[in-house]
């Protein structure tokens, strides 16, 4: 244990002195990289200033994280922030986050995708990888090259071991990264047993920031599970069956972490296990899809409108439950902008959300409709059997978008866009029938 200590920090101060390039930390909060981060940061401490150069620290927060495990790595990170700057270290903290079009429920919720499975893992790309390369290339771009340190250790799996093994080293025991420019990659844990790295957490509690390992040993025991990665490419494993990470997980048959958690007495886990368990039963019934694929091939599609409905109706009744903010205002304007080219007339997404006490801005032509009498037009849509939904939509379009037609083009905008509605209305209620038949 102790010679393994000597080396891995002999190997990082010589990396760190005989090397120019920047360093990027992978941190998730997990017992790895924590312990990977730790000794960055006592490294740190050891040197003189003069040989200091940049040192990152990349979080990815996919806003599905299990709501205790990403307070604390949030947390985490502000603490290492401050003592950075309290001891003028050259660390820098990075905190991402998907867009709202690369967001589990942007695109679970807004254009239906089906919940992930191991052959239909959209998750890992649009909320892990695309985010985090964002801020490495933006680096690598400033510096001209990266080395990325990672957590990785040939102790987690036979598999984990064989794909470490077949790298191509330099002498500086890094390999290439196969998929971003101009980085390369240090795992300066490799060697490290699970009880090496354990053992370690442990003797050197707190770390350097302060903050205790107490929470993240207790999120351990409560969990029974490993940590997800930050993840630069697909040829990472996500995360395996016994892990804490996505509380939204569908690839795995059993959350045996979101499970743990419950056990040891986190009730308000139970709500997040069964939505979870909900998308995974509803993702294979044909009831809950379009009869059709997004790019209007046949086959079994997205979740259709009502389900989706259904959905945000039910993630926002959770969110109220728990008294935790499960999808922030992004996410449901973009949601609102997807049902609008797919299906909605009426802005349900922001209704439903202004329903459960979320402030979200309507849209400004949408401010005519809500001032309608309802009563009104409930009876003339019930008289003459027509969408009220079409009805608002179409009265927005007169009164908001085209209220002056004396202008050059107007009377044809109005007509294309009066033609759009009625075709989205005829889908829709081609797309309800297909649906009952099933």
């Amino acid at each position: 244990m102790d010679k393994t200590i000597e080396n891995t920090r002999q190997y990082l101060k010589n990396l760190f002195k005989n090397d120019k390039r920047a360093w990027v930390v992978a941190y998730s909060g997990g017992k790895d990289s924590t312990l990977v981060l730790q000794l960055v940061v006592e490294l740190l401490h050891e040197l003189d200033k003069s040989m200091y150069k940049p040192v990152y620290v990349l979080t990815t927060d996919t806003r599905v994280e299990a709501p205790n495990i990403k307070n604390y790595m949030i947390y985490s990170l502000k603490c290492v922030s401050r003592h950075a700057d309290e001891y003028s270290l050259p660390l820098e903290t990075i905190l991402v986050k998907p867009r709202p079009e690369e967001s589990f429920w942007g695109n679970l919720i807004g254009k239906g995708y089906p919940s992930p499975t191991r052959w239909f893992r959209w998750c890992t790309s649009k909320m892990k990888i695309k985010p985090a390369r964002r801020v490495i290339d933006k680096i690598t771009k400033q510096y001209g090259s990266v080395i990325l340190l990672l957590g990785t250790r040939k102790d987690e799996s036979s598999s984990r071991k064989m794909r470490m093994e077949k790298r191509d080293y330099n002498e500086q025991k890094l390999n290439f990264h196969h998929e971003i420019p101009n980085a390369l990659v240090a795992s300066p844990i490799a060697e490290w047993t699970n009880q090496m790295v354990w053992d370690y957490l442990i003797n050197n509690n707190p770390p350097p920031w302060g903050e205790k390992h107490d929470f993240m040993f207790d999120l351990y025991s409560q969990a029974a599970g490993g940590e997800c990665p930050v993840i630069f490419d697909l040829n990472t494993p996500s995360c395996g069956g016994s892990r804490f990470g996505c509380w939204t997980c569908t690839v795995v048959k059993h959350d045996k972490s979101m499970e743990g958690f419950i056990a040891a007495g986190e009730s308000e886990m139970l709500p997040l296990s069964q939505f979870r368990n909900l998308l995974k039963n509803i993702r294979e019934e044909e009831k809950y899809r379009l009869p059709y694929k997004r790019n209007q091939r046949e086959g079994i599609g997205p979740f259709n409108y009502e389900t989706r409905k259904m959905l945000l109706n039910s993630l926002l009744s959770i969110e109220k439950e728990i008294n935790e903010e499960l999808l922030d205002n992004s996410e449901i304007e973009y949601i609102q902008s997807i049902w609008n080219q797919d299906f909605d007339f009426e802005n349900s997404a922001l209704k439903i959300a202004h329903s459960f006490g979320r402030e979200v801005d309507m849209p400004k032509n949408s401010s005519f409709l809500i001032e309608l009498d309802q009563k009104y037009i409930e009876e003339f849509c019930k008289t003459y059997e027509v969408q009220q939904e079409l009805v608002g939509a179409l009265l927005n379009l007169v009164y908001e978008k085209h209220e002056n037609l004396d202008a050059w083009g107007a009377k044809t905008g109005l007509e294309r866009d009066v033609g759009e509605l009625i075709e989205k209305a005829v889908e829709q209620i081609e797309n309800a029938d297909l649906s009952h038949d099933h």
